[in-house]
This record gives structure tokens, sequence and C-alpha cells, in this order.
């Protein structure tokens, strides 16, 4: 009998074995895993530009003289769905946690990565150009084949989508278990999880909550577009969860959503376009973490909460977003600026924001990840009713 444990199991075991071990091994163990650890994050974010260039370029050719439409679609449905996700958090959050929160005063705290143990060495490995620009090059070059019909280039686009399929399948899958056992042994040897939460514990309870609200959502809006099971949806996307947990990383848990998306039901062409793009502008676990955390802290200190002013934020985060970068805490430094201009944030609250933010960065990252699969089914949908009635319309 041949027995061989998935993906999922893997992940789970090497997230159970890390919060067992990360109290008593010792610190040259845990850095040994940190070291491996700084090696393959800085692989995933070589490869993670060419991922996105790989798989969107020629999914936007594929598509042909819909490109346009497509690339309009799926940018609006994300938007849509980030912009929800603020509104979510805001109306719950200002209704729930001044009345959770009344009475109590939080000291101050210190950025939790410096509880991390460190590897023993680091090796840069620069990405060949940033994720923007990945995104940019993508989309001219895949539009630009769409638009002249261009065989020549696609076909160069197609193996190079074959070997970063390679990259991920025989590389990148495989390390990724051991990846996520070492993030969770560091932060558990280093009391970073339990050190914050222990503070800001009911925001955090609050947070996953409103995580698990909006992913029912998403599903439920992608069941009914589909006319499927919502909950058997959820259930396939599961392995891009946990391991969105471990990486806390939507562009490099990207290999993992594509291959699940797929499993959903919602075609080939669309998930390797909207999954890889989704990756980098739908962020409503980050999105919804950032609202709440701004409400808890603003009431911690005294600050008036406001639809005026929150409804121009959560507007403004939806496009920010968009351009934050797919690392380990990239949602909370690209919405700094807004924290400060747009709700006055000072220098203490901002650091209560990044403290609690990078405490839980990895729920709201798979969050982000996992509803990218729900948002490639209702595209996925969309475009088979406008190619289903563009047929009609040809007879």
């Amino acid at each position: 009998m041949n027995f061989r444990i998935g993906l999922l199991g893997r992940i789970i075991i090497a997230i159970v074995l890390a919060v067992a071990l990360g109290t008593v091994v010792p610190e040259w163990f845990v850095g040994t895993f940190a070291t491996f650890n700084s090696l393959f994050g800085s692989f995933l974010t070589f490869v993670v530009p060419l991922i996105i260039i790989a798989f969107i370029a020629p999914g936007i050719a594929k598509l042909g003289k819909g490109s346009g439409k497509m690339l309009g679609i799926a940018t609006l449905v994300a938007y849509t769905s980030t912009v929800f996700a603020g509104l979510l958090a805001f109306f719950t959050a200002s209704s729930i946690l001044p009345k959770l929160l009344k009475g109590k005063q939080l000291g101050g705290l210190e950025d939790p990565s410096g509880a991390l143990v460190s590897g023993f060495f680091e090796l840069e490995m620069p990405p060949p150009f940033d994720i923007m620009t990945a995104l940019l090059l993508a989309f001219v070059f895949g539009i630009g084949m769409a638009s002249i019909g261009s065989r020549t280039m696609l076909s160069f686009f197609d193996e190079f989508n074959l070997i970063i399929e390679r990259v991920i399948k025989f590389i990148i899958i495989p390390l990724l278990p051991i990846h996520i056992f070492g993030m969770f042994l560091n932060m558990t040897y280093g009391g970073q999880v339990a050190k914050v939460l222990s503070v800001f514990a009911v925001v955090f309870v609050l947070i996953l909550i409103l995580h698990i609200v909006m992913l029912f959502i998403q599903y439920s809006a992608a069941g009914a577009f589909s006319k499927k099971n919502p909950l058997r949806l959820l259930k396939t996307m599961l392995p891009a969860y946990f391991t969105a947990l471990g990486t806390q990383s939507s562009a490099a848990t990207i290999p993992v959503t594509v291959q699940q998306a797929r499993k959903t039901g919602a075609s080939a062409r669309v998930t390797d376009f909207s999954v890889p793009l989704f990756a980098t502008i739908h962020l409503s676990g980050s999105t919804i973490t950032i609202v709440t955390c701004s409400i808890g802290v603003m009431i911690l200190n005294s600050y008036t909460i406001s639809m005026s002013a929150f409804l121009p934020f959560i507007l403004m985060l939806g496009v920010m977003m968009i351009a934050a970068p797919g690392v380990p805490g990239g949602a909370v430094m690209t919405a700094l600026g807004l924290l400060a201009t747009m709700l006055h944030f000072d220098e203490a609250m901002v650091t209560l924001m990044i403290a609690l933010y990078m405490a839980q960065d990895s729920f709201g990252t798979a969050t982000n990840v996992t509803g990218d699969g729900a948002l490639a089914v209702i595209v996925d949908t969309f475009t088979k009713e406008k190619s289903t009635a563009s047929g009609e319309d040809s007879h």
C-alpha cells in the first residue's frame, strides 16, 4: 500500500511540529531553519515577478479580444471585494470595540519582529524587477499579443510558462512545508505571537471572525454566480489558506492558489490569469485587519471614530493595496502613509498598528488568497456568460 501525505497534510504537520518544538529547542536549531527561510524567501522574491509575467501575459493573450474586458472585470471585482471588506470591518468594529475595550489601556509595544531569531547568513537574490513592473509588463505584453494576434511571442511565453511551472512543481511546492515549519518555529521560540496577543486579544478575535465572515460572503457569492456548492468551493481552497499561514505572502502562495482554483472548476485560462493578478490587487483580509486594528488603536487613544473619516480612507486603501508588496507586513507598510495623513496617527499609534498587524499577518494573507479562489470563480462565470452571449448573437 502506497500511502502519501498530501500538501495540506504536510503543512498541518509542519505547523503542529513547529509549535510543539518551538519552546524546547536550542537557539542554534531555530537559527538553522531561519537561515533556510532567509534563503528560500530570497528565492521566492526573485521568482515571484517571473511567476506574474509567466502566468498573466499568456493568459491575457489567449483571451484574445476579450482581454481588456477580462482585465476590467477582474480589477472591478477585486476592488469591490476589498472595499466591501473595509466597510464590513468598519461597521462591525466601530459598533463592538468601544464596548469591549472600555476602560482598557495599553502600554507601549515594540515591533515584534525583533523577537525573532536571525539566520546565520543572508544571500541577496534581487528580482529582475519589482512586482508592479512585472504586472505592467504582463499587461503590455499580454494585451499587445492579443491585439496583433502574435504567435511567435505567444509561443515564447508559453514555453516560459512551462519553465516557471517546473520551478514551482519541483522546487517551491516541495520546500514550502519546510519553510512554513521554520516560520512557525521561529515565532513560537521568540514568543512573538503570545506577547502581542496578550494585549490585543479582543481585537485579534474580532479580526479572525470577520475574516471567516468575509470568506463565507465571497464563496456564497461565488456559489450563487456559478450555481455550485459554496462550502465545497471553500473546502477546495483550504490548502491555499494553510500555505499562506506559513508563507505570509499572497505572491509566494500563487502556485498553490492556482492549483486549487483550477480544482474548483474554474477554467485554466481564467485562473492562470486572475489568480496572480488577485494576489497583488485583492487584499480583503489585510484590509479587514488594517481597518479593525486602526479603530482599536484610535479607541484606545480616545480618538473619535467617524464614517466621514473612514470612508475616504477605505476607498484609498483599496487603491493603495494594489501597490502593496506580496511579502510579510507589506500591506500595513503600504498603509502607514494613509494612517498618518488621513487618520492622523502619531508614531506611538503607528507602532501599535505594526505590532498587532504583524502578529496576525499570516491570517490576513490566508484570507486574501483564499478569497482569490472565490473571485476567480466569479470572473470565470462572467466570462462564460459573455462567451455564450456572443455565440448566440453570432447565429
